[in-house]
């Protein structure tokens, strides 16, 4: 992204602390953007920060906090944007999650649908005034290959009765799918646009988890796993590619446009679980 005129544009890059955020955030901010990294605390998000700023050479990268577990503190973190910005050109929805056992959040949700797809959704919509008033502006989600043959579990999107990881985790990307095509449908007109990708199976630090069987299977493949920085290329090319301008409801397998699975065009079962999420982060009526 060297040699980017991006000095013009704001652009939020949400888990860029580590792995394809930070790589994102790295190259953004190589363009010139002004980049505001979301990360989960200042521990971790500082020294990331202070990283790229230096490599980079540019002063304009700032940190913002927040849990995207909580809901309360993603709530916090726009309101925390909003007062220090009145623009943002991009959002990346970037940070996730998988786990290998169930757990719930402080709002009582089942945490990998809470922070791969209600986290996203929630601070999006939040950020949505901000983003409409700066069209043209774009939106990126990041999803994954693993959306396909899956389903949205309406009865039971917590899984409580019946979780494993693999099913949370596909779940959650097919829900990021689903909620960039209906945002898509929702913003025609307003000058912004709605894309998700594959980023590719990336070597990450989410495989050195210890203690966790997941993790120590997937170590030894790790070398055959993409780079975070070619990730984050695929990433920084739907933020920034001018050829791209006015593409929207398109999902993306790292540079190639790609057909996303039968369920995720369903328009009903997207308005459904537009209505299920606003329902579950209190953004009904």
């Amino acid at each position: 992204m060297a040699g980017s005129n991006l000095g013009a544009k704001t652009i939020l890059v949400t888990g860029a602390n580590s792995g394809i955020g930070k790589a994102t955030a790295q190259l953004l901010a190589e363009g010139g953007a002004r980049v505001v990294m979301a990360c989960r605390n200042r521990e971790r998000g500082e020294p990331a920060r202070a990283e790229i700023a230096r490599k980079s050479g540019n002063d304009a990268v700032e940190l913002l906090t927040a849990d995207f577990a909580s809901q309360r503190q993603i709530r916090a973190l726009a309101e925390a944007f909003k007062r220090a910005h009145t623009r943002l050109d991009v959002l990346v929805n970037n940070a996730g999650l998988y786990l290998p056992r169930r757990t719930e959040t402080e709002d009582g949700v089942e945490t990998t649908w809470a922070v791969n797809h209600l986290a996203p959704f929630l601070l999006t919509n939040l950020l949505l005034d901000v983003i409409k008033a700066s069209a043209p502006a774009r939106i990126v989600n990041v999803s994954s290959n693993a959306h396909f043959g899956n389903t949205i579990h309406f009865a039971d999107p917590g899984l409580a009765e019946n979780y494993n990881w693999q099913r949370a985790y596909g779940q959650s990307k097919l829900a990021n799918v689903l909620f960039t095509y209906e945002l898509a449908r929702r913003l025609e007109g307003a000058g912004v646009t709605a894309t998700c990708l594959h980023p590719g199976v990336v070597a990450t630090n989410i495989w050195n988890r210890s203690a966790n069987p997941i993790s120590l299977i997937m170590r030894p493949f790790k070398l055959l796993m993409t780079r975070p920085a070619r990730s984050a290329r695929a990433v920084a090319r739907l933020v920034v590619d001018p050829a791209l301008e006015g593409v929207t409801a398109q999902y993306f397998d790292e540079m190639k446009e790609r057909r996303s699975s039968r369920i995720s065009y369903d328009e009903d079962v997207a308005r459904r679980l537009w209505d299920l999420s606003e329902e579950m982060t209190g953004l009904a009526g």
